[in-house]
């Protein structure tokens, strides 16, 4: 059996707006499993929340897996393990959490349990409540930051020109350890060197000895692109984010909330 891979992004892809699945693409990634196919869920979030996410979706099953942390972390969903990490160094981070706190700049990374900031603002308290975790003052990074971070992610709902400040002026001084990214207008993604959904479609089709030639890739975002041309096919939601259809070389009729995922899986992976 030629075994295909699906790497597919969650919001605004296969999730709909109002953070569910359609009964269209449930069923039709309940064929391509059924089938001996892969279906792996690729997305920002932390590994909590996206098991919290992939559980409701029925991803948790031999064969289903996750890119959490846009690819800092890759997760075997059926047996409950890491199969590939990469962090940013604790040192690092508390130098990008004080010089955004010192800007009035909201950031934030992430424990196994919670999500994490030096303050309580309105972008923690919507982004906590979106992801579906709790989330941690810490009141003393240096001390209670105790365990090197997959990424951090710094917010702001309404000047896209600060976060683009503090890309310019802090993260790119540290180019040699980290990369940066936009997943849309309002967050800022900081990750180790290298890590991005691209690598982790590359990585994931090597350990799984499937060749990048059997890849599908869907998405809408920014933090997609990498994905997208990863792939052998990228698949572009018709409703993606302005710039993002010419990284891919294809384009869905459906959207997010009308089983678009469901319109791959039929015309690349069940073929």
């Amino acid at each position: 059996m030629n075994t295909r891979i699906l790497f597919t992004d969650l919001d605004g892809t296969l999730l709909c707006d109002d953070n569910t699945i359609s009964r269209g693409n449930r069923e039709a990634i309940d064929a391509a499993l059924a089938a001996g196919h892969k279906i792996v869920a690729a997305t920002g979030r932390p590994l909590p929340s996206a098991r919290i996410q992939t559980e409701r979706l029925g991803l948790n099953r031999s064969g289903c897996y996750a890119i959490t942390y846009n690819g800092g972390l890759i997760y075997d969903l059926y047996r409950q393990e890491t199969i590939y990490e990469k962090t940013v160094s604790i040192e690092t981070a508390l130098v990008l959490l004080k010089e955004a706190s010192g800007r009035n700049l909201h950031i934030q990374t992430y424990s196994g349990t919670h999500v994490l900031s030096c303050h309580e603002t309105p972008e923690l308290q919507k982004y906590s409540a979106h992801a579906l975790l709790p989330y941690k003052i810490l009141h003393d990074p240096s001390a209670e930051l105790r365990d090197a971070p997959h990424k951090l992610l710094a917010i702001d709902y309404n000047d896209h020109d600060r976060l683009l400040t503090y890309q310019s002026e802090v993260i790119e001084k540290y180019s040699d350890e980290l990369t940066s990214f936009f997943s849309n207008d309002h967050f800022l993604e900081i990750v180790p060197r290298g890590i991005d959904k691209g690598f982790a479609v590359r990585w994931l089709c090597d350990f799984l000895g499937i060749p990048v030639e059997r890849s599908v890739a869907a998405g809408d975002a920014q933090n997609d692109i990498a994905m997208l041309e990863a792939a052998h096919i990228g698949a572009v939601m018709c409703n993606a984010f302005p710039g993002i259809r010419e990284h891919g070389n294809y384009v869905t009729e459906a959207d997010n909330n009308h089983d678009g995922v469901a319109e791959i899986i039929r015309k690349f992976i069940l073929c």
